[in-house]
């Protein structure tokens, strides 16, 4: 048989195999199943790949796994193993560049502008249609091959001389021949492995699961060979691999909101379904990188990703009928870009710049007279903390200044340590009570303290006698064994220095009041904590690690608010959907609130650490990276031509010593290497006046078109739907639930 033949043979065979394994019509979701040797695996079937031109992958599974050699003939390799190493053909991968220098979504138009150049060049111009972040097909007109990227940038100056100004270099790799796995490595023999063979790793029972580069995953595995290299493919379930993309897309423990997650889950569906086939040629679908979506299978997943898949089982976005192609970005910086700016071609009727807000709002005013005077300790108002014991009902205060100011009498102080220690969770012992009729001196207190709260085992642990005579050493009137519990109390800024060198002064009701705060924060937890959803009928109804509640309001509640690091006793505290408030309960009722300052904007995205960035590159270093690209030679200047509507710069002139070049959407951020393209510039110089850096200073982190991570969490926490959130941000969708087609 010739060679020729050989190789039409090799992929009948393999085209006719992955048929016999994957095969199926469009069905509805959950409705059919495809079996692989037994495995079922329902329907609709992806195709992952996770890791290509592999030189070596070791596949484990949890409770066995068969191995196939699927070749010239199917064979069993093993029926029931728990590992296999398999060696893969790398070869010495060969690079080429090529120059893509223009791009359009009608093919024609493509077409007409390689037809245009081939007249007037002497290299190849081919159309190729774009698979990296494309929106719908965007095909490419690229002119090469190049050996050397240096050959390609001098070739961008012939280029833009014909009038195509804005060329990009691509760089390929490429195989001398197909590569596939060598040999496999199962239970201690060595197997060769036919240069056209793929291996299949079926799990024996429907639980087990199999493991590569320390990961787990659902479904079966195939490693074969392609132009690529030895490739790992993972095949399995739709809704499966979308429990592994959600939580690594849209992190459960960052940005819990169940509304937000669905939305996710519905626009990583629809992204996959859209894309299904981006690689064919390769014999898989997507990546598990960004470049496709983040996939990192059941390592990665969690309960709240895996509801929101389950909850919204099938649903997608879809336009005037179609899969839309549901770009997202983890945060827009307040505005989403037209995707026309971002990606070239024509617009996109739902991926249109929309503004980072809610458009309506829901708001609540709680009001209240209680609060208490300004107490200064060393600078510091201690108010606040003052009134949680009050809110817990430790001492009952008199809004008089001078009630506070007044030394603690016995009979009162043996009351607020008794309930404390209540409050803490403790049995008061009576004998601790004995004060005597004097007012309470700090060292009185505080053996007081130890003896109710149980702190004697404590204070011996924590506090060395070195310790407790350094701490102590202006503290008059101590005895040596009292010396360690005083020493703790100052350690722990349970009292301050000045209090203790006071000696047998008495202790004021506010000093009393705030070392009650302190001691019982280091007790317990004072505060319960929680989103709030919203206020109804005298409830506070609030998201919690636990899940919801709904908090009945005491009458006259401590309001606070905390603004710029510092809190503040209010008589008016606003509050909206998805504020952050911490509270004080006693008896089951809400007694202290406090609520964090009202932001100073109202976009969605700004809790996000990207929401602004800068980022300060010296000239040299920005030089090196703009000339792998074009050969402009000394970086002069970057001058921003033209922002998009959400204020992007879509076109960057780069100003060169040797030349110019034009940038222009997506582009300006690779070559720039910035988080986003929604950025001013700022010039630095030196005593010269010579250009020593650029300033970027931005906001954002992505491409900035479609939905807005960010954003979509923070419209949940405000009490958005799912729905909505998806048809804000693509706009003019309906969400359907669709087939595997």
């Amino acid at each position: 048989m010739s060679r020729i033949l050989r190789r039409n043979y090799k992929y009948c065979f393999l085209s006719f195999l992955l048929l016999f394994f994957i095969a199926g019509r469009p069905v509805e979701f959950g409705q059919e199943a495809t079996f692989f040797q037994g495995f079922l695996i329902p329907q609709p079937v992806i195709r992952i790949a996770l890791g290509l031109n592999l030189d070596e992958a070791v596949v484990r599974a949890s409770s066995g796994m068969k191995v196939y050699q699927a070749a010239s003939s199917y064979d069993l390799l093993a029926g029931d193993v728990s590992e296999a190493r398999v060696i893969g053909r790398k070869d010495p991968l060969n690079e080429k560049f090529l120059l893509q220098v223009f791009q359009s979504r009608r093919r024609a138009d493509a077409e007409k502008a390689a037809l245009k150049l081939r007249d007037k060049i002497d290299r190849a111009a081919v159309v190729a249609e774009g698979k990296d972040e494309n929106l719908d097909g965007v095909y490419q007109v690229r002119v090469g091959d190049f050996l050397t990227r240096g050959e390609a940038l001098s070739y961008i100056k012939v280029l833009a001389a014909l009038g195509f100004p804005e060329s990009w270099i691509i760089r390929e790799e490429i195989n001398r021949n197909e590569s596939g796995p060598r040999r496999v490595l199962i239970q201690g023999r060595l197997i060769d492995v036919p240069e056209e063979a793929a291996l299949y790793f079926i799990p024996t029972n429907p639980q087990s699961y199999l493991t590569y580069g320390g990961r787990n995953y659902r479904g079966i595995f195939i490693l074969r060979g392609s132009s690529r290299g030895t490739l790992l493919i993972n095949v399995l379930n739709l809704e499966d691999y979308l429990k592994g993309v959600v939580p690594g897309e849209l992190s459960p423990y960052l940005y819990g909101e169940p509304e937000a997650l669905k939305a996710q889950a519905v626009a990583a569906r629809t992204y996959a379904l859209k894309n299904l086939g981006q690689y064919r040629d390769l014999g898989f679908d997507l990546l598990a990188t960004p470049q496709s979506q983040v996939y990192e299978g059941m390592s990665i997943e969690h309960p709240a990703g895996t509801r929101a898949v389950e909850e919204t089982e099938g649903e997608v976005a879809v336009y005037r009928g179609e899969l839309i192609n549901a770009l997202y970005t983890s945060t827009c910086g307040g505005m989403t870009e037209n995707a026309e700016e971002i990606f070239d071609g024509d617009p996109v009727p739902y991926l249109r710049s929309t503004e980072c807000v809610m458009e309506s709002v829901w708001s609540h005013s709680l009001r209240s007279t209680a609060r208490l005077p300004a107490y200064f300790e060393a600078g510091r108002n201690l108010s606040i903390g003052m009134a949680v014991p009050a809110a817990l009902g430790i001492f009952n205060p008199k809004h008089d200044p001078a009630w506070f100011r007044s030394p603690l009498p016995a009979t009162e102080a043996a009351e607020w340590i008794s309930r404390a220690a209540v409050a803490a969770g403790k049995k008061p012992i009576p004998a601790f009570l004995e004060f005597g009729d004097e007012p309470v001196t700090p060292k009185a207190f505080a053996l007081a303290v130890r003896d109710a709260f149980g702190w004697k085992e404590r204070i011996q642990t924590l506090v060395g006698k070195s310790e407790a005579d350094h701490a102590t050493k202006g503290w008059p009137g101590l005895a040596d064994e009292e010396r360690p519990s005083a020493a703790y109390f100052i350690v722990s800024e349970i009292f301050s220095r000045e209090l203790a060198n006071r000696g047998e002064v008495p202790m004021t009701r506010a000093e009393a009041a705030a070392a009650l705060f302190r001691i019982l924060g280091l007790s317990r937890d004072l505060f319960q904590r929680g989103i709030l959803r919203s206020v109804e009928s005298g409830l506070l109804l609030v998201s919690t690690d636990d899940g919801p509640r709904s908090v009945p309001l005491g009458p006259n509640p401590y309001l606070v608010r905390n603004m710029e690091g510092a809190s503040l006793f209010v008589s008016v505290l606003d509050l909206e959907p998805g504020d952050s408030i911490q509270w004080v309960e006693r008896d089951g009722r809400v007694t202290l609130i406090q609520a964090w300052s009202v932001p100073l904007t109202n976009i969605l995205d700004q809790p996000s650490q990207f929401h602004t960035w800068q980022v300060r590159t010296s000239r040299e270093d920005l030089e090196a990276r703009i000339n792998q690209f074009y050969p402009v030679g000394r970086l002069m200047d970057l001058i921003p031509l033209k922002r998009g509507a959400s204020r992007r710069v879509v076109e960057l002139e780069i100003v060169g010593q040797e030349g110019r070049a034009l940038a222009k959407g997506l582009k300006i951020r690779q070559i720039l290497n910035l988080r986003d393209t929604l950025f001013v510039i700022d010039r630095e110089t030196d005593a010269e006046n010579r250009l020593t850096h650029f300033l970027f200073s931005g906001k954002g982190w992505g491409h900035g078109v479609g939905l807005c991570q960010v954003g979509a969490f923070r419209m949940a926490q405000k009490g958005a739907l799912y729905t909505d959130i998806l048809k804000k941000y693509y706009q003019g969708i309906r969400i359907e639930k669709r087939s595997s087609k």
